[in-house]
């Protein structure tokens, strides 16, 4: 039984490439997302407890380099085995050595085996019991996808991390380390590079740490006639050297700069062009030159759909396979399917009619019309508003198709996509203009107007009128808008599976589980309010059996107190120093939180208090990182006016004078209100820029039936209510009581449908 790791200490005589493997995480280049500061890997590489471990990933990547850093780490004895040399004797051997060592000495057996794909089913199985037993920690090396080429069972008791092709910069990194290195690379010599030959070999390494290193190893050593030279000896490597070195000829090809979007451009123009043999040649020049197939794929995928389009709808599924055939099978087999795509989309027919959906976002974008009422959702408002009502099924009529009206009345008669007479379109393109004209004739007759009803019925229908039904649809509606808001950030904070998460006022779990869910190799840190939530959802985090490592981090402002004394969210924020000690961790990928401003102090400024949250958390931000914040600002809430006018048949007078008067004092620019907490999205943005974010925002509008009871109207239009006392004055008594009771009476009618409104905001770095 071979052991990669017997002679730790590399003789002069060792390639480059073995010479210069890291000893160690920090000297680990690259793979920031698997054992980059705070991420799971590097954790429990740290703190010596690992379970069994696949990596996976291209040649040159480190997966035997991150081996022999846990060999050098590790407590535990470390062997290995090479699955291209050994068998099932030697699986064997290995394992009544670790129940040895198991047995006698109550020592733990890591069994490193490089190429595991390699092994055939009945070898993989021999391993199985063994690593389902403990008697060993299996870490596996494989260049193939383990889902596809290890058994299911080995993959299903094992941890998957993907390690990543190196960037250029990485790529460059490790070849200036070897430069530079005087015990282990050519440090000693002066070493110097004709432009753009290191340039060369970091291009055409595509990604392959060790290609690089035997490159520049060979371009060293055979420039001098006689080698080792003497010390201090100038050794200058030429364009010619470096291009004999990895065997390929240097392409004028800047992936930054102009001559790369001219590549691409002619490609594409060839492509929509029908010029196959033009396409492939664009094509040979881009791969020729190291240019990225993922990104060649995409544009082929963007041109699928903008191009081709609808004259051939086969075409985005057919690219998109061959896609996903280079994913599986790399270079240089992955030249077919790269060919194949290329190949297709020229002689595929063409049709740009896709466009069409440009011509509707124009119409979109001058009025947001009125959905017809016969199209509203009717499983919620059928009985009270009349929704859905008018609708005519096409599946009962022959053909499976009835005219009707589907776009909204102001746009009746308007025409986006026309079929082009190319290809699969000539097949539709009189079936889809019969059916619009026939379509408009109907509709713009007067037969047509008892499907064109767009009034509401506000009437409350008295079918649901038992006060317990009413809280329980209330409470679901609640729900449905916690996912809203949940789904809503977490669809703006696009979490990868390595990234690193801050949740703050986070016990109630609803951003925790989610985030978890969607980091399996990164982390997970939430700041609490009091120790009893940290209680419940370390409970929760048991019950679900997440192990250890996998458990989410908490802070607790103020140390272990029942109950913190952080009334704001900059409070709730450790200092990075607190954070490297609590979380193992000085920065995060994403700080999110859920209703942050759950009170304003009324002493201080509103913009001064988010300047504050801004400047805190800037320091807990990686260079990419981002805050993605949702909250519901009371100048963007709900206003009484319009439920007085949607709900109360109050006279319009009476609403109009109430709007006004809600004008005004939500207006955020009153000093005096905005103090109280007012504010609107121009305050937040402003506290952030001035903080040096870049910042975005969406509206996000939501809606729940709600009970309206009569101690809120008593609160409300009390003096100790602030809009109460605001209102009182400036409607005047009569119209300020008349109000108050046209919202008392409709109280005991029902649930009202409750609008929120709430600000998603995404601040990052400027």
């Amino acid at each position: 039984m071979s052991d990669l790791f017997d002679h730790p200490r590399q003789s002069e005589e060792s390639p480059l490439a073995d010479r210069m493997r890291p000893q160690s995480l920090d000297d680990i280049i690259g793979q920031d997302h698997i054992v980059g500061p705070g991420r799971l890997l590097r954790r429990a590489i740290a703190a010596d407890r690992l379970s069994s471990l696949i990596f996976y990933g291209p040649p040159g990547t480190g997966k035997t380099s991150l081996a022999r850093v846990i060999a050098n780490t590790t407590k535990a004895y470390f062997t290995s085995l090479n699955a291209v040399l050994a068998g099932i004797k030697d699986i064997r051997e290995a394992i009544e050595q670790a129940e040895d060592r198991r047995r006698l000495y109550n020592k733990r057996t890591i069994l490193f085996v490089d190429e595991v794909h390699r092994w055939n089913k009945a070898q993989q199985d021999a391993l199985l019991p063994w690593v389902e037993n403990g008697t060993v920690i299996l870490v596996g090396a494989t260049t193939e996808n383990p889902f596809f080429e290890v058994n299911r069972a080995l993959v299903s008791r094992s941890r998957i991390f993907q390690l990543l092709s190196l960037n250029r910069e990485e790529l460059l990194k490790t070849a200036l380390n070897a430069v530079h290195n005087r015990e282990k690379g050519y440090g000693k010599w002066k070493l110097a590079f004709e432009a753009g030959a290191l340039e060369h070999l970091v291009e055409v390494a595509s990604g392959d740490a060790r290609s690089l290193l035997n490159a520049l190893e060979l371009a060293v050593e055979t420039t001098p006639k006689t080698w080792p030279p003497q010390d201090d000896t100038e050794i200058n490597i030429s364009l010619e050297a470096a291009e004999e070195s990895i065997q390929r000829r240097a392409v004028l090809y800047d992936k930054d700069g102009d001559y790369h979007f001219d590549t691409v451009s002619a490609f594409i123009k060839s492509l929509r062009g029908s010029d196959v043999d033009a396409a492939l040649y664009w094509l040979a020049r881009m791969v020729r030159a190291g240019e990225d197939p993922a990104f060649i794929f995409r544009r082929m995928i963007i041109f699928a759909g903008e191009d081709v389009g609808m004259a051939d709808p086969a075409a985005i599924s057919i690219v998109i396979s061959c896609a996903g055939a280079f994913d599986r099978i790399g270079f240089p087999e992955g030249n077919f399917p790269l060919s194949q795509a290329c190949i297709y989309l020229a002689t595929a027919p063409k049709s740009n009619s896709s466009m069409a959906f440009f011509d509707a976002l124009k119409e979109v974008e001058k009025e947001d019309a009125e959905i017809p009422n016969h199209l509203r959702d009717a499983s919620r408002d059928k009985t009270s508003f009349g929704h859905g009502e008018g609708y005519v099924y096409p599946h009962a009529y022959r053909d499976h198709w009835v005219a009707q009206q589907y776009l909204p009345s102001s746009l009746q008669g308007k025409t986006f996509y026309v079929p082009s007479e190319i290809g699969y379109e000539k097949k539709i393109r009189g079936d889809v203009l019969k059916r619009k004209e026939i379509q408009s004739s109907v509709l713009f007759s007067e037969d047509s107007q008892k499907y064109r009803s767009d009034e509401e019925f506000l009437s409350w229908g008295p079918a649901r009128n038992k006060k317990e039904e009413w809280l329980k649809r209330l409470e679901s509606g609640k729900g449905k808008l916690l996912l809203g808001d949940r789904d809503a950030i977490m669809t703006e904070a696009s979490l990868v599976r390595y990234s690193r998460v801050l949740i703050l006022h986070g016990g109630d779990g609803l951003l925790l589980w989610e985030a978890l869910r969607k980091t399996p190799e990164g982390l997970v840190a939430c700041c609490l309010d009091r120790e009893e939530e940290q209680k419940a959802l370390l409970s929760f985090s048991a019950n679900v059996l997440l192990s250890e490592d996998e458990r989410p981090l908490f802070y607790i402002p103020g140390g272990r107190s029942t109950k913190s004394d952080a009334s704001f969210p900059e409070d709730h924020l450790p200092a990075k120093e607190e954070a490297e000690r609590v979380f193992h961790c000085a920065v995060f990928d994403r700080i999110l939180c859920r209703e942050p401003w759950r009170r304003l102090p009324k002493n201080r400024e509103t913009q001064e208090v988010f300047f504050a949250f801004a400047e805190k958390t800037k320091k807990l931000l990686s260079s990419q990182g981002a805050i993605i914040l949702l909250q519901s600002p009371p100048a963007l809430g709900e206003r009484l006016s319009r439920l007085l006018s949607a709900e109360c048949n109050a006279p319009e007078a009476l609403t109009e004078k109430l709007a006004l008067a809600e004008q005004a004092f939500f207006n955020p620019a009153d000093s005096l209100l905005n103090k109280a907490g007012l504010w609107n999205e121009f305050t937040l943005v402003s506290a952030f820029k001035e903080s040096g974010f870049k910042t975005t925002i969406k509206v996000l509008r939501q809606s729940e039936e709600r009970l309206l009871f009569a101690k809120d109207i008593s609160f409300w239009f009390s003096e100790k209510s602030s809009w109460g006392a605001f209102m009182s004055q400036a409607l005047g008594d009569k119209d300020f009581q008349e109000i108050k009771t046209l919202l008392t009476e409709r109280a005991g009618k029902g649930p009202l449908l409750w609008q929120w409104t709430s600000l998603l905001s995404q601040h990052s770095a400027a």
